[in-house]
């Protein structure tokens, strides 16, 4: 009957439902992270190479698809609207840096934190899980730097991206070789037990946390791939 209140039975019976949802929802959310960390690698490297100025302008696009999908009622779109708009930042970034400064890696994380005091200061608003998709993106970026820089690869980065793709190739699979010397796979493998550790750290952090445990991971996981493909396949590698 209208109005009156559901039975202990339904409420039981209601609550599986419901928490599937929430499970669901969740899970989904996590892996749109996932792939928005994942995307550039295979659209906005190649994108970026071939034309620059549309892939950057290709941010609006996303920036207001982003507002829009927040604005709904349904709380899923909203949150989708929140990666979405932290992920333009990160899109942004990377056409600014790989479209016009890719020969300057000095440059490379400056330009990629742009957006870091915003996202610092949105960690408390209603786009904080966009805010820790970024973040947590940014850490990721700052973890790769710090460990080409301490494993003396630096130096190569403009010589591969300049080079011919002949000679790109065999640069960019002596670096991974490189990474596999004993002193470098040290160094290499201590950083990364450290990011596990961080993503585990963060993962029990609440809701924002996981978002940025989940680019942080997506982005150490992307990082075995190109040391995989520069060994294996460097002409498959996304930076030639």
């Amino acid at each position: 009957m209208i109005g009156v209140p559901p039975s202990p039975l339904a409420a039981r019976l209601q609550a599986p439902e419901l928490g599937l949802w929430a499970t669901l929802s969740r899970n989904a959310e996590l892996l749109a992270g996932a792939l928005l960390v994942a995307l550039p690698v295979f659209l906005q490297a190649p994108w970026v190479r071939l034309a620059p100025v549309t892939a950057t302008l290709f941010t609006a696009a996303l920036l207001t698809a982003g507002i829009l999908l927040e604005r709904q009622s349904r709380s899923w779109y909203g949150e989708a609207g929140s990666l979405l708009v932290g992920f333009s930042g990160s899109w942004l970034a990377g056409c600014l840096f790989w479209g016009w400064c890719r020969l300057h890696p000095i440059w490379h994380l400056p330009i990629e934190a742009f957006a870091l005091p915003l996202a610092l200061a949105g960690l408390r608003s209603r786009w904080r899980l966009g805010c820790a998709l970024y973040l947590g993106s940014l850490l990721g970026t700052a973890a790769t730097d710090a460990a080409i820089a301490a494993t003396g690869l630096m130096p190569l980065w403009p010589q591969v991206l300049a080079a011919a793709p002949a000679d790109a190739a065999l640069l960019l699979q002596q670096a991974g070789q490189r990474v596999l010397e004993p002193a470098c796979l040290a160094l290499v493998t201590t950083a990364a037990i450290l990011l596990v550790q961080a993503c585990r750290w963060l993962w029990w952090r609440g809701q924002s946390a996981r978002v940025a445990s989940t680019a942080l991971a997506t982005t150490l996981a992307i990082d075995g791939l190109f040391l995989a493909a520069a060994l294996l396949a460097p002409r498959l590698s996304g930076l030639i």
